[in-house]
């Protein structure tokens, strides 16, 4: 029979090393999500409400708080962490698997985001189990606070740190932005490009009548009988196509002044294709002098570009436009206003009935 003392050692050995693995895995996971966050926030939701501010901020807030349960009621905090982030994982990928995206490599991508999280928990529930063994050997507490509440200072402030770092990057630019006040029609030249852009009314980002942004397809079908926003009867539900976008599209009923829609086709207006848009993009009033191979997620600029006037109102909320290209039958071309980056939403495509606060649009003629 092994004696007593060397079964309580190793019972205080896997209490350690699982503390320690899921005070590491918690680390991460609230890293990630408050990068995600806080990045989100200060690159799309900037120019939200504070609504908007706290839904953006809410992975990382939800992710925090089940760190603190974790820490506090492990065999609680355990299976919370295991049961959300596996709900969480299927839901993820079943998305992805029903866009027919889902990958070995994009899963892979996850696994830090959702993955750790439900092995954590998994750890935090052996830590349970291990905590009245290990309780009961009677080791002293650290006498210095910030020994006893390593745990707790790594989990919350790793993420606390990267928060600041990015608030330190992203505030100087949000608050140096060019705004010159003129949302009225702008002429936008250079770069091979020379556009004169609709001014702010039904034109540029109209808000559907029951509230929302429209849909590429929204867009594409508003000339369908009967004129305007809603469903298309006989439409059988299809997506719309570039030829839509060109015959029906909203934009060919937009008035000259680019104030008003009325009911007959004017063919002032259009909606730009996606290169015409990357080449349109500016800085500090200037053309960015950005150019794009028409596949991949960033385009090639002189400058970074931003979302300053004349091209966008940086007070409106979409941080990407519509172009008029269709990626698929399904999915049409959207560009960002920094023209895609590693750290930034990328030039790509999404659903074409996908209408949210996310993607706008601003309709375009010839000078």
């Amino acid at each position: 029979m092994e004696p007593q003392s060397d079964n309580v050692d190793r019972t205080q050995l896997r209490y350690r090393l699982a503390a320690c693995f899921n005070t590491g895995l918690l680390i991460l996971a609230t890293s990630l999500w408050t990068l995600w966050s806080v990045g989100e926030l200060y690159w799309e939701g900037w120019a939200g409400t504070w609504r908007d501010w706290l839904l953006y901020l809410s992975p990382a807030l939800i992710c925090l708080l089940f760190a603190l349960t974790a820490l506090r009621w492990p065999r609680v905090g355990g299976w919370l962490l295991v049961l959300v982030g596996s709900a969480f994982t299927a839901w993820r990928w079943s998305r992805q698997a029903r866009a027919g995206t889902l990958t070995l490599r994009w899963a892979l991508s996850w696994l830090p985001v959702s993955g750790c999280l439900v092995v954590a928990g998994v750890l935090f529930l052996l830590e349970a189990c291990y905590r009245p063994t290990h309780r009961a050997a009677g080791p002293t507490p650290p006498t210095r606070w910030l020994q006893r509440h390593s745990r707790y200072i790594l989990v919350f402030g790793c993420p606390l740190l990267i928060a600041a770092v990015l608030t330190a990057h992203w505030i100087p630019i949000l608050l140096t932005r060019t705004d010159d006040g003129d949302y009225g029609v702008r002429f936008i030249s250079g770069n091979d490009v020379a556009l004169i852009w609709a001014p702010r009314g039904p034109g540029w980002n109209a808000v559907k009548p029951g509230g929302g942004y429209l849909s590429w397809d929204e867009l594409a079908l508003y000339g369908v009988p009967p004129v305007g926003f809603g469903a298309r009867p006989g439409d059988g539900g299809r997506h719309a196509t570039a030829h839509d976008m060109a015959t029906t599209g909203l934009c060919r009923y937009l008035s000259a002044d680019g104030l008003t829609l009325v009911t007959e086709p004017q063919d002032v207006w259009r909606l730009p294709t996606a290169d015409e848009i990357v080449r349109s993009l500016v800085r500090h009033g200037e053309n960015a002098g950005c150019t794009w191979d028409g596949r991949s997620g960033q385009a090639e600029c002189g400058v970074p570009p931003d979302k300053e006037t004349p091209l966008w109102d940086p007070d409106m909320f979409p941080p990407y436009y519509w172009s008029a290209d269709e990626y698929d039958a399904e999915s049409a071309w959207y560009v960002p206003y920094t023209g895609g980056s590693v750290w930034s939403g990328a030039i790509g495509s999404q659903p074409k009935s996908w209408g949210n606060v996310r993607h706008g649009y601003r309709c375009v003629r010839e000078p």
